[in-house]
């Protein structure tokens, strides 16, 4: 005890000590330990014993996080709908199946299908782009609800840019049908569409592999495999077909013949001679959609034939060969139509009881091979088709555009006083119409009209029986270029004019008439009336001048003026004469012109292509391709290859021909192009590999063009450079000549062109070069 009464108390730090351990080997450890396999795995291999050192562990209900980060999965979707229609367009379900490659004879890349959830009946629509997706809906609206006497009360699709957009969105709100879109990433909610998509593909292929068609006919491969799978029994109709769950009607199939089928058809005694053949072989196509007939494609004399035919197929040949007979009037211009599904008329009557219908004649179909060629080349077939315009005035008709346009064109036939009912001399021969349609689009792309015209048909014309003469009023783009240089260098503004149905104020003075010189002569007439001088080297440029060096320049193609001056007053009064003369379309400054969007500014007048440079590249599916830095490897030599496999001629040279057309403002393109035109006749692989770097290098400058600059340093001073190599042509020996001409600061002529002779020099060459730029400059 302390002094202070306290007791004192020993204490010392004690170390901690571990008396005992408790090995823990939880479940979550070992899950851990076996790579995060899941418990129910875990716990099967402990309580079966079927690994040694596991020891026995418990169950457990929490979820690991990581395997939530890791494994995490979507539910599964339910095989069977829990609701299917009880009416037809109760619910209409559709899809957008695409990008195809390749790319159709059209340039169509897309199909879009709806299928009725009811009667699970189909309609296809081939479409160039998505953004077409609403017109086709709405086309197919009024075609369904008028067939069905109902209206579509639901929309079941994806969440594609196409179907939701506002357009869409509110034209679904103010019809009021209920808009049903799926998820992100799960197509598996649009089953049907999908599952349909899918069918139609596989039997696409099977069809093009049997019959070994050329894969850009798919369209129509697509369009018979709807035809045919409308007809075909499915679980989701019960004991009927979806095209007889839809009309009531059990549908005709005995008029079925093989998609691709070699095809006879006869030949009527008027359209051939006593020792010609009497019938032709042509290729199936499936059924037309206007007429309740067959469509038949002839590769050799470029034609669509629409045709009944006689059921003799024979199962036995191997070849399926169908014969089948025409009408004798070879008359309408038609191509393969893209748009369409299976008619409703072709379904209620069988084929074999349909009246004939006339072979229709195809100008836009090509091929490169001969009459000769045997049974299995008949197949190697090719189609161009450059827009979805109608192609004939059933088509047409159906639309109220058209049908305005049509009232135009023949609005302006009536005050123009175009024809008058005659007798038909003896011995002539009576010429048909047909209309044809264009549709017009400005700089943007965006439609600017709709063009109806009514048109002769000239092919039924022979040259030198018929008619002799072929003139068209077209200025050379060497011109326009210049126009475009002068006024810009000048800061002029210049502005474009055009001719409402320009033909048709021709006047006629001959038995053997000729439209375009006939326009060209009233126009001519015209331009003298009001003092302007035509220039003597260049027939459609026309000048007037006034007084204090006043000038007015004109240039004519075919109905499309362009006019520029120093004087705006004499420009606006040569506006309001040819207003009072003609009927007139006032298009303002010009910014479109044929096909080459024009941009003036401050600083000049720059011409580009970019719109139609961006659609050449998406029609030969070349818009995601990778970019190059020049159009051509330096120093490539490409030579004809007759061991080489060849390529689709037809092809090529739709590819040649579009990039031809860039040439009107892409001086660097000219030499790249050249070269691979000299291998058109029977291009192969290589050949067709130098085309896409062009276009590959094309992509990366879809924006060049030429700048012609407001006073330029250089002024309207011409200046031309030409070259030439030496033998460069490992074919022949023959060199390549180039040049080009400046002025305003901007090219304006430019060729590059392989020379017509051998020459023995260098020097020779060159002569030969600098003679063509002289003759170019002179």
């Amino acid at each position: 005890m302390s002094s202070n009464i306290m007791y004192m108390i020993s204490a010392t730090i004690i170390i901690p000590r571990c008396l005992m351990t408790a090995k823990q080997e939880s479940t979550v450890l070992w899950h851990g330990r076996y790579g995060h396999l899941h418990f129910k795995g875990l716990n099967t291999l402990s309580k079966k014993q079927m690994v040694r050192g596991l020891p026995d562990l418990e169950e457990v209900e929490d979820n690991c996080v990581d395997c939530l980060a890791g494994k995490q999965s979507r539910d599964s979707i339910p095989k069977q709908a829990n609701w299917r229609a009880s009416a037809k367009l109760e619910l209409v379900h559709s899809d957008i199946c695409g990008p195809i490659t390749p790319q159709s004879n059209g340039g169509s890349r897309y199909f879009m299908t709806f299928t009725d959830d009811f009667s699970r009946k189909t309609w296809i629509y081939v479409l160039k782009e998505k953004s077409l997706a609403f017109e086709c809906f709405k086309f197919f609206k009024a075609l369904v609800e008028k067939k069905a006497k109902c209206a579509i009360q639901c929309l079941r699709t994806d969440r594609g840019g196409e179907y939701t957009s506002n357009a869409f969105s509110d034209f679904c709100s103010k019809e009021g049908i209920k808009r049903q879109l799926t998820a992100a990433y799960t197509p598996q909610q649009n089953e049907v569409s999908e599952r349909k998509n899918r069918t139609l593909l596989n039997i696409v292929r099977s069809m093009i592999h049997a019959r070994n068609v050329p894969k850009r006919f798919w369209p129509e491969a697509v369009k018979w495999a709807t035809y045919v799978m409308n007809r075909s029994p499915t679980l989701s109709v019960k004991d009927m077909t979806p095209e007889e769950a839809w009309s009531g009607k059990k549908p005709f199939v005995h008029h079925f013949k093989t998609f691709g089928c070699v095809a006879h058809v006869h030949i009527h005694d008027s359209q051939r001679r006593k020792l010609d053949d009497k019938s032709k072989k042509c290729v199936l196509l499936g059924v037309s959609e206007e007429f309740k007939a067959y469509k038949l494609f002839d590769p050799v004399e470029k034609r669509i034939i629409i045709t009944n035919g006689s059921n003799d197929e024979n199962p036995a040949d191997a070849e399926e060969q169908i014969t089948a007979t025409n009408n004798t009037n070879a008359n309408e211009n038609m191509v393969i139509n893209e748009t369409s599904s299976d008619s409703e008329d072709e379904r209620n009557s069988p084929l074999g009881t349909r009246i004939r219908k006339p072979s229709v004649r195809l100008n836009d179909y090509v091929t490169g091979q001969a009459a000769e060629e045997d049974d299995e080349e008949l197949h190697n077939l090719a189609v161009i088709n450059t827009n979805n315009d109608p192609i004939s005035y059933n088509e047409a008709v159906k639309h109220a555009v058209w049908r305005q346009a049509m009232d135009i064109e023949m609005e302006s036939i009536k005050n123009n006083d175009t024809w008058e009912l005659t007798t038909l001399p003896a011995g002539c021969n009576s010429i048909g119409v047909k209309w044809i349609y264009k549709t017009k689009y400005n700089e943007k792309g965006e439609i600017d009209k709709y063009k109806a015209r009514l048109v002769a048909k000239g092919y039924t014309q022979k040259h030198g029986i018929d008619y002799h003469e072929v003139f068209a009023p077209v200025a050379r783009w060497d011109n326009i270029r210049s126009i475009l240089a002068f006024a810009a260098n000048n800061g002029w503004k210049i502005y474009q004019l055009d001719v409402k149905s320009a033909f048709l104020y021709g006047e006629l003075t001959e038995n053997i008439y000729q439209a375009p010189r006939a326009w060209y002569s009233k126009i001519e007439s015209y331009f003298n009336a009001e003092k302007f001088e035509k220039c003597p080297y260049e027939h459609t440029l026309f000048v007037k001048y006034g007084m204090k060096n006043e000038i007015l320049v004109v240039s004519l193609y075919v109905d499309d003026l362009i006019y520029t001056g120093n004087n705006q007053r004499l420009m606006d009064e040569f506006k309001s004469s040819m207003k009072k003369k003609f009927a007139m379309t006032d298009l303002g400054k010009m910014r479109f012109f044929l096909g080459v969007e024009v941009d003036q500014s401050s600083n000049g007048i720059f011409i580009t292509q970019q719109k139609y440079a961006t659609e050449v590249l998406a029609r030969f599916g070349m818009e995601h391709c990778n970019q190059v830095s020049s159009p051509i490897v330096p120093g490539c030599k490409l030579v004809r290859d007759e061991t080489e496999q060849g390529t689709d001629a037809t092809v090529y040279k739709q590819m040649i021909g579009c990039l031809m057309y860039l040439l009107a403002t892409r001086p660097d393109l000219a030499y790249s192009v050249c070269l691979v035109a000299r291998f058109m006749e029977r291009p192969t692989e290589m050949h067709v590999t130098a085309v896409k770097r062009i276009m590959r290098y094309l992509k990366g400058t879809l924006g060049f063009g030429i700048m012609y600059k407001f006073n330029s340093k250089s002024g309207m001073c011409l200046k031309g450079w030409c070259d030439s190599d030496y033998a460069g042509d490992l074919d022949d020996r023959k060199s390549t000549t180039g040049f080009v001409f400046m002025l305003g600061g901007g090219a304006v002529s430019w060729s590059s062109k392989k020379q017509p002779i051998v020459t023995l020099s260098t020097t020779e060459a060159e002569y030969v070069s600098a003679a063509a730029c002289a003759c170019q400059g002179i």
